[in-house]
């Protein structure tokens, strides 16, 4: 790790939680704004094919309750 990280992040342990909590925040954030122009269009276009597909019986489903069940079971 660079040295310049660690002394970064050696300064953000001292804060308290909820101190943190907030860094922690705004840098998720600040990852969001840095997205790809044109990203969430692009999404919302493949939500749109896959509900299409979903909505045409073209994709097996499952129930939510199934799906997680087998990730726990995964997970151990």
């Amino acid at each position: 790790m660079p040295a310049k990280i660690e002394r970064i992040e050696k300064e953000v342990f001292k804060l308290p939680f909820h101190e943190r909590t907030i860094l922690l925040e705004h840098l998720i954030n600040s990852l969001d704004e840095e997205e790809e122009p044109g990203a969430e269009r692009l999404w919302i276009k493949e939500a749109e094919r896959r509900y299409r597909e979903y909505k045409k019986g073209k994709v097996k489903t499952k129930p939510a309750d199934i799906v997680f069940k087998d990730i726990r079971t995964k997970l151990g």
